[in-house]
């Protein structure tokens, strides 16, 4: 935990307090004519339509309308009428009509103008001069709006909704039934429906808070935080690969654990926001600060052969500018790359300035290594409580084995021992020599394919258990390197030697890629590892007993050219090393003492070497098999420059680090990443806390307050509630940020409860629901779509956390990325519980997208606002996917358990919560007889139906009927929509 001010928290309160003790009674009304501001209300208006013509740099007609000087001189002042300005926006006297090309202002836009100019065509002054609306800090909540009818007001956030609607001629709509209530609370707060029991229960629960039982329920499920952690991987732009061609695989799921465990845990938005940008820059950083600021290190990364190591490095800082100014501040400052800003008070200098912070990372720009995981430096070991103990106690025994030969080396018995291991040396090349040996030629023991390069290499195919001949290669010679080419194959190849006494030996080893080695029946060698196949990769000291002998290798290939090597060193030693032990030369013999000094292999110094080889072995396989989150650092301090239109190679001015000029400054220095995270939430910065309020309004009502949620700024629009949305943000950043008492603040709201069914004259008024008349009804994302399949099927395996998984695919979906043969990219589909994780783990490839993941982002930029649809593709997917139909079947299994009345009520239930209508329910059974006719007169149509997916079933017309019928239920658009 760092060591911040700590706000007071109050957790979870249940915010039904009555409208008495709010006293929303006494506040005094607005006045009815609001002062229209040039700059706050004005000015957002003529850049939003008439900016791409009139603008600073070359205006059309010369007429620039970015600012109050220029506008000026198109109006006259308290008459409208008579203003240019108005007179072409009406496209009066026979001119055309302004913006030309573009769609007309809208009444409300055209009036606010009007307006400024009857009211004398004033330039802003005061707090707002020269100032968006979204540029001005929050000091203090709004005064609460009187409303007419407060005893709908449950908290503060109806009372501005209320006061909206009124002001509008409007009324709320009446409560949300409490079956959809339920189903409502639970998709928005854990992404999953509400089981028929818990569905049963909150019906028959007649308690006035039972309703905040169930909000408390929910925001304490462990389901919750992996529902608030969605919108969060799409702005962190978080996927499982790099991108482009090579697309290697990356470990920054534990990030995403990470994200999902703060959430739960209720971590402080304010910690949530520093430990992500400088949780390494805190004092005594814990692994999970660190892990934390991988938030920045998720961009993509190219390492491609023609890349530009600087180019790209320059590339991953402009993505962290773009995504951190986007993910908390919604502004688009990626414009001033090259340029200022357009219309906001953004400049190309404060680009660079920001860039400063992200500069000092020691990176190269292009990821290291090969074959399936490819990351880059900086990194840290980051594994599971048990694997961390675990490499702590691996890495003292490295330690300690490597100090225990130091030692040695530097003791009195070190040079007795040299003499002991120099004698048994010479008598085992004596006796060697001496053998009468013969190697048979190379047999190569079948071919065989692997599900994947991990299958290829832990699976026995056959000849570990017995070793045949095959296929002789009396061709291949030792000491050359041959190949072995093909994707995810296994290759064995058998040595039969003979000796005539015993004779020790030394087999040096190199293969492209794993290897596993056995001599006389006993494994040796075991090495998981992508690599050529080089002389001496690996070297094997065996002794031949007297009769026959055999060497078996198997050789893995993960894809492209493969090969081995293999070539014998007669009397267990190399032939440099024999060469000096038959020798008397003093010189020689310096040079034996010195060799055999640091690659012995027998006496006890042979043994202390083997146990650090060993232990260093057992380090390397542990920390292979443990993630290594690519995390953020200062470890290189760089110069940062203003590059001319975004070139890495034409730098101009010096810049230091530093937050944009036209934002209110931090009032202490600010140096570092540190600094900048705590300015995101200071008191100072007017953006972050309603940002981030925005997002969670978002969340529960389709649409955010501000309705351009991914831009703040003046192209954006304002917002349709400012007084709310400013209150929220203030009560955010003043209750200690909270996420959980903000969400909850927000449900409990009769805001949120109303019903989503509206009337003409309402859907009339209020067509796009700006006032908040009524409950918004959206369709689901397509993740929480498949996470009700799966929930209201019985197929969800609700496990936290963990390694990404493969579940249903398109066939060969990754197969197009097979263009270079360096990498294996068969999609190697999950098996068992695996394929029944929430979306939230699917394994997420930039360059291929999950198929079934139809409306979600690409991960390869920040993204925060949602791309819902009903495509074709949509129902495609929804109809044909195994998992949807999987779902169906394993929803019809369940339910066939009960009494034929109860089935297709009980199936309705589980995928929308509420009982289906007597109408409804004759439609099922319709369709439920047409399937029993169909599928009874064509078996083979039933079993082939019943056989998709990897669960089993019993086989049955009936069984297979029931399965189309809870399919389109799943497909229902009841069953899509968030009502």
């Amino acid at each position: 935990m760092s060591s911040r001010l700590k706000l007071p928290r109050f957790r979870h309160l249940t915010l039904c307090m009555s409208v008495g003790v709010f006293g929303y009674g006494l506040v005094v009304a607005q006045t009815p004519t609001k002062k229209v501001d040039f700059t706050a209300d004005v000015l957002p208006v003529l850049t939003a339509h008439c900016s791409p013509c009139h603008t600073k740099a070359d205006p059309s007609a010369d007429l620039s309308l970015t600012n109050f000087d220029s506008v000026a001189k198109t109006v006259k002042a308290g008459d409208p009428d008579h203003s240019l300005l108005l007179e072409r926006i009406l496209g009066k006297g026979g001119l055309p009509r302004m913006p030309m090309g573009f769609k007309p202002l809208s009444d409300g836009d055209t009036n606010i103008i009007r307006t400024w100019i009857s009211q004398g065509a004033a330039k802003s002054s005061g707090a707002t001069a020269k100032r968006h609306w979204a540029f001005v800090p929050p000091i203090q909540q709004p005064m609460l709006p009187t409303v007419k009818h407060g005893i709908w007001v449950k908290n503060a956030i109806d009372a501005f909704t209320l006061a909206k609607m009124e002001s509008h001629g409007l009324s709320p709509s009446p409560k949300a039934d409490k079956v959809t209530l339920i189903r409502r609370l639970s998709l928005d707060l854990i992404g999953l429906p509400p089981t028929p029991a818990e569905v049963d229960a909150f019906v028959a629960d007649k308690s006035p808070y039972a309703y905040g039982t169930v909000v408390d329920r929910l925001l304490a499920s462990p389901h919750y935080g992996e529902r608030m952690a969605l919108p969060w991987l799409e702005a962190a732009r978080y996927a499982d690969s790099n991108g482009f061609q090579q697309d290697g695989d990356t470990f920054q799921y534990v990030w995403r654990d990470w994200v999902v465990k703060a959430l739960n845990d209720d971590m402080r938005f304010d910690e949530f926001t520093i430990e992500q940008l400088a949780g390494d820059l805190l004092p005594n950083p814990t692994t999970d600060q660190l892990v934390a600021t991988g938030f920045n290190r998720n961009h993509m990364l190219n390492g491609e052969g023609g890349a530009i190591a600087e180019e790209q490095r320059n590339v991953n800082l402009f993505d962290r500018v773009d995504t951190t100014s986007t993910a908390w501040l919604g502004l688009t400052m990626g414009c001033t790359r090259c340029h200022d800003h357009k219309y906001d008070p953004l400049t190309q200098r404060d680009y660079y300035s920001m860039m400063a912070f992200f500069n000092n990372v020691p990176e190269t720009g292009v990821p290291a290594g090969s074959g399936q995981y490819r990351i880059a430096d900086p990194w840290i070991y980051a594994g599971t409580p048990a694997q961390m103990n675990e490499l702590h106690a691996v890495q003292k025994k490295d330690a300690d084995a490597k100090s225990a030969l130091e030692t040695f080396r530097k003791s009195p018995e070190f040079e007795a021992d040299l003499v002991n291991q120099i004698t048994a040396m010479r008598n085992d090349l004596k006796n060697a020599m001496e053998a009468k040996v013969s190697f048979l030629p190379w047999s190569e023991v079948g071919t065989f394919v692997g599900d994947s390069f991990d299958d290829a290499f832990s699976r026995s195919f056959g000849p570990e258990a017995k070793a045949v001949v095959d296929h002789p290669h009396p061709e291949w010679m030792d000491g050359n390197v041959y190949e072995l080419n093909g994707d995810r194959t296994a290759y064995y190849l058998l040595r039969r030697i003979h000796s005539d006494q015993a004779a020790v030996y030394l087999f040096s080893v190199g293969s492209d890629d794993a290897v596993k080695a056995w001599f006389n029946g006993k494994e040796i060698l075991s090495h998981k590892v992508t690599r050529g196949a080089l002389p001496d990769s690996e070297l094997l000291r065996v002794t031949l007993k007297p009769g026959d002998n055999t060497f078996l290798l198997k050789i893995i290939n993960g894809a492209g050219i493969g090969g081995f090597y293999f070539k014998p060193y007669v009397g267990g030693v190399k032939d440099d090393i024999a060469k000096l032990l038959r020798s008397d030369a003093p010189a020689d013999q310096q040079l034996l003492t010195k060799a055999i000094a640091t690659s012995s292999n027998s006496g006890k110094l042979g043994a202390l070497v083997g146990g650090a080889n060993m232990a260093a072995e057992n380090l390397f396989k542990l920390t292979n098999e443990m993630p290594r989150v690519m995390v953020m650092s200062d470890a290189k301090p760089r110069i940062t420059y203003l590059l001319n239109r975004g070139n890495y190679t034409e730098p101009r001015d010096k810049v230091v680090p530093a937050t944009p000029a036209s934002l209110p400054a931090l009032g202490t220095p600010i140096k570092n990443r540190l600094d900048l995270a705590k300015w995101m939430v200071s008191p100072q910065n007017p953006l972050t806390a309603r940002f981030q309020v925005n997002r969670a309004w978002q969340l529960f009502f389709g649409r955010g307050l501000v309705r351009t949620e991914e831009n703040f700024g003046i192209k954006g629009e304002p917002p349709t509630h400012p007084e709310l949305l400013d209150w929220l943000a203030v009560h955010f950043r003043d209750s200690g940020w909270d996420l959980k008492r903000l969400h909850k603040l927000i449900v409990m709201s009769n805001t949120y409860q109303q019903s989503s069914k509206v009337s003409a004259s309402v859907l009339k008024e209020d067509t796009a629901n700006i006032y908040l008349s009524h409950a918004a009804r959206f369709r689901l994302p397509s993740t929480i779509l498949r996470d009700v399949a799966l929930q209201a099927s019985g197929l969800l395996v609700p496990k936290i956390g963990g390694k990404p998984v493969y579940p249903y695919q398109p066939k060969d979906i990754w197969d197009g990325l097979s263009i270079t043969l360096e990498r294996d990219f068969s999609y190697p589909q999950s098996k068992g519980e695996d394929l029944y994780r929430r979306s939230l783990y699917t394994f997420w490839r930039r360059t291929v997208a999950p198929g079934n993941m139809f409306d979600a982002s690409t991960r390869q930029v920040c993204t925060v606002k949602p791309s819902l649809t009903s495509s074709p593709l949509h129902a495609l997917t929804m109809m044909n996917d195994p998992t949807w139909v999987e779902a169906g079947r394993a929803l019809a299994t369940k339910v066939m358990a009960m009494p034929p009345e109860r089935r297709l009520t009980e199936a309705f239930r589980r995928v929308c919560a509420r009982r289906p209508k007597p109408e409804e329910l004759q439609i099922l059974d319709r369709s439920l007889q047409r399937a029993l006719t169909i599928f009874r007169a064509n078996p083979m149509a039933a079993k082939e139906y019943l056989s998709v997916g990897e669960s089993k079933a019993d086989v049955s017309p009936e069984l297979a009927a029931y399965a189309s019928v809870c399919l389109a239920i799943l497909n229902l658009d009841e069953a899509m929509t968030r009502e």
